[in-house]
C-alpha cells in the first residue's frame, strides 16, 4: 500500500475569507499569495476575488508555505462550541456544493495525524499514548475511507429503526461525506493543521507507528474512542448501528481486568453509577489531565461521575425545546434498556400530555441538556412529587461521550503508568491485532 493522502474539508459557507501565506500555483499555471475571499455564485460556480471561476487547487510552490482560513466553527453543536483562525499546511482546493464554497485541505495521511493528535489532546502526554492515539486514529481514518469505497459507510442519519407516536430511535453517526474524506471537526477527529504546533513527541509518535493500524481478520478496525467510558466501555450497537464487532465489546478500565457485572441490568447499572469503582479514567490529576485536555475541554472538571439538577420548569421546557415534543409537566424519566456500560440507549419520557420511548444514546443526551449531556449512563432521582409531578430532578451519570472503544483519559492515565502503547490498545480492543500496511 501506498502512502496515502487525504481530503479534509475545513470550513462551508456562503463566503469564505482566507490568506496564502507564500506562493501557490493554480492548474492553469497562475500564482496566487496573500489574501483572497471566495463566494458561491447563483448557478454554484466560485467567485474568487471579483472572478469567476470552476473549482479550483492552490498548491504550494516552497516549503514554508501554508494558508490561512478565518472563522472556522470547532466543536459544533458540542457544549463548547467556538470560532477561530487556523492556519494548514498542503494543498488547499476551493470546490462548490452547489449552495456553499468549500475549503478542502488534501495533505499525507501521516501529517494529518500530526495535526489530529494535537487536535484532539496537549501533546504532552506520554509517548505510548501519543503512539497508541496514532495508530487509532489512523485506523478509523482509513477504516472510513475502506468502508466508503465498499459503499457500507454508516449514514449521518438513521431514523428508520422506529419512529411513531410513541417511540422515536435515532442513532448518528459520522457523515457520508461525498465531496471529501472527512470534515475537520469532532463529527470525524479534530483537525486544526498546524493552529496548535507538534511537539517533537507527537511526531516521533506518529512516525514510529507509520503505517500501522489495528486489524481483526482482514479488515481495518473502525476504532472508535471518547473522553472517559466511566468505568466500563460500551459496545457499538448501544450508540450506532445493529452491529456487533468483536473489538468493540465492554471492558473493565482497571488494572485487575476484572470480571464486569451487567450493567445492562437496571439494579447493577444503580448500584454502578451511585459508585466509584476504581478505574484508570477516574482521576482528578491536574498534571494529566491539563497534558491531554485542551483549554476548553479543561473546562469540564467533573467527568467520571457527575450530577446535573433541574426544577420541573427547567426539564420540562428543555426536553420540550430539544424534541419539539410538549411532554407537558415532566412526572418521570424511565430507563428501557441499558448497554454494557450502564448507558441508555432507549429511554421512557413520561409527561403530563404524552409519553413516549427515545434513543439512541446521543438523542438522550441531546434531550436532557442544552448541548449534550456528558453521557447517557446515568440514574434519576425526583424530590417533592406532588400529584405524581416531581418539583425537581437529579441526574446523575458516569463517564464523558459514548464510551465505545479506547478511553482517552484512560489510555493516558495507562501511559502514564508505564504500559506500552500495545498494552494500551489491546487492553481496549479485545481481539484486535496491530499491523504495519506501509
Amino acid at each position: 500500500m501506498k502512502r496515502p493522502y487525504i481530503n479534509v474539508g475545513i470550513i462551508t459557507g456562503k463566503e469564505i475569507s482566507l490568506i496564502l501565506n507564500g506562493k501557490f500555483n493554480t492548474g492553469e499555471g497562475y500564482t496566487y499569495t496573500g489574501e483572497l475571499r471566495a463566494s458561491v455564485t447563483a448557478d454554484g460556480k466560485i467567485l474568487l476575488n471579483g472572478n469567476e471561476t470552476e473549482a479550483i487547487e492552490f498548491i504550494p510552490q516552497e516549503d514554508n508555505c501554508s494558508f490561512t482560513l478565518h472563522n472556522v466553527t470547532i466543536g459544533i453543536s458540542y457544549h463548547w462550541e467556538r470560532q477561530e483562525e487556523q492556519t494548514f499546511i498542503g494543498t488547499l482546493k476551493l470546490i462548490s456544493d452547489v449552495e456553499n464554497v468549500i475549503a478542502v485541505n488534501v495533505l499525507p495521511v501521516e501529517d494529518y495525524l500530526v495535526s489530529v493528535i494535537s487536535s484532539e489532546m496537549s501533546a504532552t502526554s506520554s509517548l505510548e499514548f501519543l503512539k497508541s492515539h496514532a495508530i487509532i486514529s489512523r485506523s478509523w481514518l482509513l477504516a472510513q475511507i475502506e468502508n466508503r469505497d465498499k459503499k457500507t459507510v454508516h449514514k449521518s442519519l438513521q431514523q428508520n429503526i422506529q419512529d411513531d407516536k410513541d417511540c422515536l430511535i435515532r442513532w448518528y453517526d459520522r457523515d457520508d461525506h461525498t465531496l471529501f474524506d472527512v470534515c475537520a471537526d469532532d463529527h470525524c477527529q479534530r483537525y486544526q493543521g498546524i493552529t496548535k504546533a507538534s511537539n517533537p513527541s507527537v511526531a516521533k509518535a506518529v512516525k514510529e507507528t507509520e503505517g500501522m493500524v489495528l486489524m481483526y481478520g482482514d479488515e481495518i478496525c473502525d476504532a472508535r474512542f471518547s473522553k472517559c467510558c466511566g468505568g466500563v466501555s460500551e459496545t457499538f450497537d448501544t450508540c450506532w448501528e445493529d452491529k456487533d464487532y468483536p473489538y468493540l465489546q465492554p471492558v473493565s478500565d482497571n488494572t485487575d481486568n476484572q470480571t464486569i457485572p451487567d450493567l445492562s441490568i437496571e439494579e447493577n447499572a444503580e448500584k454502578w453509577i451511585r459508585s466509584t469503582p476504581e478505574a484508570f479514567c477516574d482521576t482528578h490529576d491536574v498534571n494529566v489531565l491539563r497534558q491531554i485536555l485542551n483549554n476548553y475541554d479543561q473546562e469540564t472538571t467533573d467527568f467520571y461521575r457527575w450530577k446535573v439538577e433541574y426544577s420541573q420548569k427547567e426539564i420540562s421546557e428543555l426536553i420540550h425545546r430539544k424534541t419539539g415534543i410538549d411532554f407537558g409537566e415532566i412526572k418521570d424519566l424511565i430507563p428501557m434498556q441499558r448497554g454494557k456500560s450502564g448507558r441508555i440507549s432507549k429511554l421512557k419520557i413520561v409527561g403530563t400530555r404524552r409519553s413516549m420511548v427515545i434513543g439512541k444514546e446521543l438523542e438522550i443526551r441531546r434531550a436532557l441538556s442544552e448541548s449534550h449531556l456528558f453521557s447517557s449512563a446515568f440514574v434519576v432521582d425526583k424530590t417533592d412529587v406532588t400529584d405524581s409531578v416531581p418539583s425537581e430532578f437529579t441526574i446523575t451519570g458516569a463517564g464523558w461521550g459514548h464510551g465505545v472503544g479506547l478511553c482517552q483519559i484512560g489510555a493516558a492515565m495507562m501511559g502514564e503508568k508505564g504500559y506500552s502503547y500495545n498494552k494500551i490498545l489491546l487492553h481496549y480492543y479485545k481481539n484486535a491485532e496491530i499491523r504495519k500496511l506501509y
